[in-house]
């Protein structure tokens, strides 16, 4: 069965609606919930192009504890970044190119693709075997994998569903499970 069908612009619309609403009506019973203080103001995003993150956080006003998230996440920086500007990823692993790693400096090159913790910060030693893990999670808003609009937040891989702040290619496949797919 081929994973993604092409969508009439009526199912694509009520899709979109259905994200809208659900994301609303969310934050309606959250705000309903008299136990949390209002959300913070929106920080500055992980990255100034190529898409990164941007949190605002809440406090528990209760001496128990409080149902639901004190963060949240929303995506930002979504224009492309100028060739010159390089890879994200690579860019953290060269951050540590004047660190001595077990007493030598290596030029550190990195590790994509990862599918056992694609947010660590792995790499590679340039012209040897060498490869390290560098730090535990990559900076927010560094894709997952390369070829993917998922980006790691906190150290973790976020499934992307922002369709309205991502430039999408048409013929960009939306795979939502199994047979649910739409092609944009």
């Amino acid at each position: 069965m081929e994973c993604c069908r092409r969508a009439t612009p009526g199912t694509l619309l009520l899709f979109l609606a259905f994200l809208l609403l659900s994301s609303r009506t969310a934050r309606s019973e959250e705000d309903r919930d008299g136990l949390w203080d209002a959300w913070g103001p929106w920080s500055e995003c992980s990255r100034t192009c190529g898409g990164g993150a941007s949190y605002s956080l809440r406090r528990c006003l209760s001496s128990k504890s409080c149902e639901g998230r004190n963060i949240r996440y929303r995506t930002c920086s979504n224009v492309d970044c100028p060739p010159e500007a390089g890879d994200f990823r690579a860019q953290q692993c060269s951050a540590h190119n004047d660190v001595k790693h077990h007493g030598q400096f290596y030029e550190w090159l990195p590790v994509s693709n990862d599918p056992d913790n694609p947010c660590s910060l792995k790499c590679q030693a340039k012209g040897t075997a060498l490869v390290v893990e560098l730090a535990p999670k990559v900076l927010d808003g560094t894709r997952c994998y390369t070829e993917s609009l998922d980006m790691c937040i906190s150290g973790l891989c976020q499934v992307s569903v922002d369709l309205f702040s991502f430039n999408l290619p048409r013929g960009f496949c939306l795979c939502l499970s199994g047979s649910h797919s739409f092609t944009i």
